[in-house]
């Protein structure tokens, strides 16, 4: 039963995960459409940035510890990615350049979005393995 419960909180963790980068690309999606000015757009993204990288760091830890080596492997590289970035300090977006790198922007976050999904799936057909394996044994 504790596995079951290991798969629950990183399923609440990739949904953490997913509503950044989706709050990300909406933030985007308001500035190319000039809803919002690009001071403001850079603001609420640079805001999430952080609290992304640390969920994620915290997400690949928890499956090294729990002992899931392939969801951990999983992870590393957009742990990888999300370290390179923040100790090149390009993490952050710059209000002058952002129209500029919003064609950019926008597919680096929908990258991250397909992949976030692919590890939602991954995790709940694991989780759902693992409750059927827990019913089986009662």
């Amino acid at each position: 039963m504790g596995d079951l419960y290991e798969w629950l909180i990183s399923f609440f963790f990739l949904i953490a995960l997913l509503i950044l980068i989706v709050y990300q690309l909406m933030s985007l999606a308001d500035l190319e459409f000039d809803y919002i000015n690009p001071y403001d757009s850079s603001i609420r993204i640079n805001r999430v940035i952080l609290p992304e990288y640390i969920t994620q760091g915290v997400l690949c830890v928890f499956f090294l510890l729990m002992g899931h080596w392939f969801m951990s492997l999983l992870c590393v590289p957009y742990l990888y990615y999300n370290v390179r970035l923040y100790s090149r300090k390009q993490h952050l977006i710059d209000v002058t350049e952002i129209f500029n790198l919003l064609d950019k922007e926008k597919k680096q976050r929908l990258f991250k979005l397909f992949y976030l999904v692919f590890l939602l799936f991954l995790c709940i057909f694991w989780m759902i393995l693992t409750a059927l394996e827990d019913h089986d044994d009662e």
